[in-house]
């Protein structure tokens, strides 16, 4: 005898039901993340903008122990970019922020923490964005335009928690992947140069969540991808000058 499937009486399946919604809802934009999708179908996302500029971007500082070589360096090039920070280190090092600043370089938001949030936490999204706009706003003097999730994670509630504080989701067209172990400044380089292109957006990272000195390779290849991309005629600076239309505040 073949076994019935067990059904679930309605008063159950409605709830299920809408449960899996919100969380297709919630996981859905997520998929942005990679990088062919994201080009093809949502090139600002990409950060793609003038087409004879290039938008170089930093993630998860500031920290006192890696941005300064970073801030030090770009002085040297004379070469202005977008920090995107995490708002806790921001109140830690509030100092840094300003100096960040103080150079011509532009803040904008990385979230409060570096976490990963599958399921659904709007509430809490919405808060910790909003709460890392106003850290930025309030030790800069300048309010933010920018947002990029931890790990490129747009989930849903990220996206609306950027949208109601303002904030144009910007992720990247090119990356070092200089936090992974064994990476050498002529691999970022090279990792970088592959993907990159006029008008593109660059992702390196200003620190080490890990404190393993990671950021070091692609501190070290600076020089010579800001020389590579100016001798083919490109400017390179922050995303403010990358032809990307900002949002208007919600609200």
């Amino acid at each position: 005898m073949n076994a019935r499937p067990m059904r679930l009486p309605p008063a159950f399946r409605v709830p299920l039901a809408a449960s899996a919604l919100a969380l297709t809802a919630h996981v859905a934009p997520a998929g942005t993340w990679l990088p062919g999708l994201r080009r093809r179908c949502l090139p600002s996302l990409a950060g793609l903008g003038h087409p004879c500029h290039i938008a170089l971007t930093f993630d998860d500082g500031p920290d006192p122990r890696s941005t300064p070589h970073f801030l030090r360096v770009l002085d040297q090039l004379s070469t202005r970019a977008t920090f995107f920070v995490l708002g806790d280190s921001l109140l830690r090092h509030p100092e840094l922020g300003r100096d960040i600043v103080g150079r011509g370089h532009e803040l904008a938001v990385h979230g409060w923490t570096h976490s990963r949030p599958w399921l659904p936490t709007v509430v809490r999204d919405t808060r910790e964005v909003s709460r890392a706009a106003e850290a930025v706003q309030r030790i800069s003097g300048v309010r933010p335009l920018w947002y990029r999730p931890p790990y490129g994670i747009l989930t849903g509630g990220r996206w609306a928690a950027a949208q109601r504080s303002g904030l144009r989701p910007v992720l990247w067209s090119a990356w070092g992947r200089d936090w992974t172990e064994g990476a050498t400044p002529e691999g970022v380089l090279a990792t970088v140069r592959s993907g990159l292109r006029g008008g593109g957006t660059v992702l390196l990272h200003d620190a080490d969540l890990s404190a393993s000195g990671r950021w070091r390779p692609a501190l070290a290849m600076l020089p010579e991808m800001i020389g590579g991309l100016r001798a083919e005629g490109l400017t390179v600076g922050p995303l403010v000058d990358h032809g990307l239309t900002p949002l208007r505040r919600v609200g």
